[in-house]
C-alpha cells in the first residue's frame, strides 16, 4: 500500500456541532477542505484494530466526490474495512443502524439534514460514534482543535464502483458496497406490527407520501410499497437527486403544499 502525505494549511470555522460540519458545497470543494475535516476526525477518534467505518449520505450535491475521498483516506489511516451504501446512500438513522449492527468503530455520515442540496446550496459531514449516535461535545471539541492544527492528510490510490453491491479492496482495505435500505427496513419490521398494518392496507387504507426527491424516497418505497402492501404511486418524487429535484425537504406546510 502507497500511503500519499498531502501537505495543508488549517481552515477557520470548521467547528462541528451535533449535527457535525455544515457550509455550502462551495466552501467544502475548496482543495483540502473536506479532507483536513476527515483527516482531523481519523486523528482524534478512538477506534480498535481492525476498526469498520460507516459511509454514506442522502445523495445531494458533491457526496460521491467526498465519499471516494473518504474511503481512500480510510485505507491510509489503518481501517480494515469501510461499509458503505450503494450509490452513496444511507440515511442517518440508517447509518446509525448499521452502525451497531455490524460493530463499526463510527461513521462518516454527508448530510445537511433538510437545507437545500445542489452546487450552489449546502453540504454537511457528521461524525458518528460506536453506539449509532452523534459524535458527543468532547469529541467534537477534539476534532475542531485538530483542525485548527492539521499540517497533512493521507490517502491511498483507488476508486471504488459505488453503485455495483459487492466487495473490493483500496490500499489493501476492504470495502463493502451494501444494499442502504435493506437492514433498516429489517429493523422497522422487527420494532412495528407489519401484519397488523398489511391487514388494514388490505382493507382499503390509504396514504401518501412526498420524499422530496430525497433520501427517504427509498426506504419509503421498500417499507410502504413492497413490505406493506400500499399502492405503487403511494411514495411520490422516491428517488434521491443530487439537487433533491429543487425540493427543499422539510417536514412542515410550507414545503409541503403540494402533497397537502
Amino acid at each position: 500500500m502507497t500511503i500519499q502525505t498531502h501537505a495543508t494549511t488549517a481552515f477557520e470555522g470548521q467547528k462541528p456541532g451535533t449535527s457535525g460540519l455544515r457550509k455550502k458545497v462551495r466552501v467544502f470543494q475548496q482543495s483540502g477542505y473536506a479532507e483536513n475535516f476527515i483527516q482531523s476526525v481519523f486523528d482524534v477518534v478512538p477506534r480498535p484494530e481492525a476498526a469498520t467505518l460507516v459511509l454514506g449520505g442522502d445523495g445531494r450535491f458533491y457526496n460521491r466526490t467526498v465519499i471516494q475521498q473518504a474511503i481512500r483516506m480510510a485505507a491510509a489511516n489503518g481501517y480494515a474495512r469501510v461499509l458503505v451504501g450503494q450509490g452513496g446512500i444511507l440515511s442517518t438513522p440508517a447509518a446509525s443502524h448499521v452502525i451497531r449492527k455490524y460493530g463499526a468503530s463510527g461513521g462518516l455520515i454527508l448530510s445537511a439534514s433538510h437545507n437545500p442540496a445542489g452546487p450552489d446550496e449546502d453540504f454537511g459531514i457528521k461524525y458518528n460514534i460506536g453506539n449509532g449516535g452523534p459524535a458527543p461535545e468532547a469529541v467534537t471539541e477534539a476534532i475542531f482543535a485538530r483542525t485548527q492544527t492539521i499540517d497533512r492528510w493521507l490517502s491511498v490510490p483507488g476508486d471504488v464502483d459505488l453503485d455495483r453491491i459487492g466487495t473490493s479492496q483500496v490500499g489493501g482495505m476492504a470495502v463493502e458496497v451494501i444494499d442502504p435500505v435493506a437492514d433498516y427496513a429489517a429493523l422497522m419490521e422487527s420494532l412495528f406490527d407489519f401484519a397488523a398494518i398489511r391487514g388494514k392496507v388490505s382493507a382499503g387504507f390509504t396514504m401518501a407520501f412526498d420524499a422530496m426527491s430525497a433520501v427517504t424516497g427509498p426506504y419509503a418505497t421498500e417499507i410502504f410499497e413492497r413490505r406493506l402492501g400500499f399502492a405503487k404511486g403511494t411514495v411520490r418524487n422516491g428517488t434521491p437527486l443530487e439537487d433533491f429535484g429543487g425540493h427543499h425537504p422539510d417536514p412542515n406546510l410550507v414545503h409541503a403544499h403540494e402533497l397537502y
